[in-house]
C-alpha cells in the first residue's frame, strides 16, 4: 500500500477537484459566447406611451405591458 502524509492527501484532493472544476468552467463558458439576435417582427412600440416592449408572441395585436394599450402591427415591419 503507498503511504502518503495527511496533508500531501488533502493537496492533492483539492486541487484534483479545483481541476475538475475549471475544466467543467472552461467548456460551459464556450456555450455563453453565442451570438443572440433579436427579431424584428417581436419588438412592439406602443402608439399611446411610446414604450419599446418584446412580445414574441406572432399576434397582429398586442398589449403593451406598461399602459395596457391594444398596439396593432404595421404592414411593413
Amino acid at each position: 500500500m503507498i503511504s502518503i502524509d495527511f496533508s500531501v492527501g488533502i493537496a492533492v484532493y483539492v486541487a484534483l477537484s479545483l481541476a475538475v472544476i475549471l475544466i467543467f468552467w472552461i467548456f460551459t463558458a464556450k456555450q455563453k459566447d453565442k451570438d443572440l439576435t433579436l427579431d424584428s417582427r417581436y419588438i412592439w412600440f406602443c402608439s399611446i406611451c411610446t414604450y419599446t416592449y418584446i412580445n414574441t408572441k406572432e399576434d397582429l395585436i398586442s398589449v403593451c405591458p406598461r399602459c395596457g394599450n391594444y398596439n396593432k402591427k404595421s404592414e411593413n415591419s
